[in-house]
């Protein structure tokens, strides 16, 4: 598959210093400005390596779009995931109408679906960019080269995740094959592997740290927890071997005991308001607060030097609207202009918290984690329906201020409309998770003292209760639920537990269109890959139910 970009002209993005370029062979660039670069340094396509994740195109939110035919808004890596991962589950719903919304909420989608389409170009982007980078300088720099290799391996993991058997290469301007999605994931496995050694030592930083946003052993350790766990789905098998449950265990532990930890400090800010350790994860100053010692690898965002519509900002402002108040002074909103109102909880959701139907009533999200007795249920209610009704109605549903651009020191952000909190995209309370998980799939379903222990860590640094009895794999499920909803790890942790297609009978709110879900079929455990790619390449034989 060969993507196309638009025009690239320099730009200072992750917060780094360089101007940033592309190639101008894959990428199809013919630059008409005097002024535009067009002689591409390592440390520039590096760059434009991680900034494929951070924002859509140049310029930031405004600027040219990488991916021709969706607009900048709407074509970011995060945005994407969250459309693909968290509106087709038991977590998130959405409003709006326009550009398939309602094919995710109703689990409808197909092979020409937009947004997936541009979730998959930019992957792909990430790939060919990465692709040039080792192509042209992987001799220049040990360390930049596995990094690449790791957002390469990165890339591929998702489009494994998402479309199954996907196109495939590693070479620049090569038609590519389709590969079987257990070879994929034994050529993930391999790259990680190989780059590790070559990668920084774990140590985790803050944004005046040199080298913060970029990835170190500990981001191929916990994306290599995560790829085992998933070992079942990935290879196709009839269950889990022990080998790579120990081996999910094994890379999450080193996480669990490398410099990455739960960032536990909750932080009083003048004004008096307190934040809570976990709510500090999604502010905007979280790479200054101390939580970035939870940080495995932040997608950078800065209000001014380093925006998007798609990242943070759509997590923000996509989840809430003016009304919604999370400081105890009554401070409307989450610390921005925009307030878009379309994403909001299922309520399945809710339920994970409230499991009594006991939530109270006109509870702004300050004061709803004491109510749940856990600091994870941020969610304002104020002249809100629990019930997801009228799909189209954005108080027909809870919604979550998790995600807020206001900072624990008081001081005000870079910009009043752009966020500056940046988006963790894997963080190590994870690897808690995949431990325990493990831990349980080994011991028939039920963890022993010391996947108990792990849990009951994630739980105290929440300030809910813990067990000292077993934690079951339904319980872990919703656990996973309660510490990353709406952080894009939804759909594959249902895939996981054998909750989201098939005959499971694990229903949600609007499952398969139906108001009191409905099952659908196994084959929707994977997306399509998109109508105009498999047109386009006689290699590529579509996903079985498309």
């Amino acid at each position: 598959m060969k993507v196309t970009i638009s025009k690239i002209i320099p730009a200072a993005a992750l917060a780094m210093s360089l101007g940033l370029s592309s190639c101008s062979d894959i990428l199809e660039i013919s630059p008409k400005d005097p002024d535009v670069v067009t002689t591409i340094t390592p440390s520039q396509l590096f760059n434009k390596c991680y900034a494929n994740i951070a924002t859509a195109g140049q310029g930031g939110a405004n600027g040219d779009c990488d991916v021709q035919g969706i607009d900048g808004g709407t074509s970011g890596y995060v945005r994407q995931l969250f459309n693909a991962n968290e509106l087709t589950t038991d977590e998130a719903i959405c409003g709006w109408g326009d550009q398939g919304i309602a094919e995710f909420d109703y689990d409808k989608f197909d092979a020409s679906q937009p947004m997936l389409r541009g979730l998959y170009y930019r992957l792909y982007i990430g790939v060919d960019l990465c692709n040039e980078y080792l192509a042209e300088y992987s001799g220049s720099d040990a360390t930049m080269t596995a990094e690449i290799r790791f957002l390469r391996a990165f890339n591929y993991y998702q489009l494994m995740d998402l479309y199954g058997n996907v196109p495939f290469t590693t070479e620049v301007g090569t038609t590519p094959s389709q590969i079987k999605r257990a070879d994929l994931f034994k050529w993930v496995e391999s790259e990680l592997l190989a780059a590790e050694p070559d990668l920084s030592d774990a140590k985790a930083k803050t944004s005046s740290d040199a080298n913060y946003g970029r990835v170190d052993k500990a981001a191929a350790w916990l994306l290599l927890a995560r790829l085992y766990l998933n070992s079942k789905v990935y290879l196709g098998t009839t269950g889990w071997t022990t080998d790579y449950l120990k081996k999910a265990q094994q890379y999450a532990k080193k996480v669990m005991d490398s410099p990455y930890k739960l960032y536990k400090t909750a932080k009083t800010d003048p004004a008096g308001q307190t934040w809570t350790a976990y709510q500090q994860l999604f502010m905007g100053d979280n790479g200054e607060n101390g939580s970035s010692v939870e940080a495995v690898f932040p997608i950078l965002q800065d209000g001014i030097k380093t925006t998007s519509w798609g990242t943070s900002l759509f997590l923000m402002a996509g989840s809430t609207d003016k009304n919604v108040v999370v400081k105890k002074d009554g401070t409307t909103g989450v610390g921005t202009t925009e307030a878009w109102g379309g994403n909001r909880c299922r309520p399945d959701l809710i339920r994970k918290f409230f499991p009594n139907d006991d939530a109270p009533e006109n509870t702004n999200a300050y004061a709803m984690p004491e109510a749940a007795g856990d600091d994870r249920a941020i969610f304002d209610n104020v002249g809100r329906k629990l019930e997801n009704t009228e799909v189209g109605t954005f108080t027909d549903g809870y919604s979550t201020c998790k995600f807020n651009n206001f900072k624990t020191d008081g001081t005000n952000g870079h910009s009043s409309q752009f966020a500056d909190a940046d988006f963790f995209l894997l963080r190590s309370a994870e690897a808690y998770l995949i431990y325990a998980e493990a831990d349980a799939r080994l011991n028939n379903g039920a963890t022993t003292t010391d996947g108990t222990n792990v849990i009951n860590l994630l739980r105290a640094r929440a300030n809910a209760s813990q067990k000292s009895s077993s934690y079951s794999l339904r319980e872990i499920c919703d656990e996973w639920s309660r510490e990353f909803y709406f952080e894009g790890l939804r759909r594959p942790t249902l895939v996981r537990f054998g909750y989201f297609g098939g005959n499971n009978n694990y229903n949600w709110q609007w499952k398969g269109g139906s108001k009191n879900g409905a099952n659908f079929a196994a084959t929707r455990n994977i997306f399509a890959i998109p109508y105009d790619d498999v047109t386009s390449n006689s290699n590529l034989t579509q996903n079985p139910g498309y």
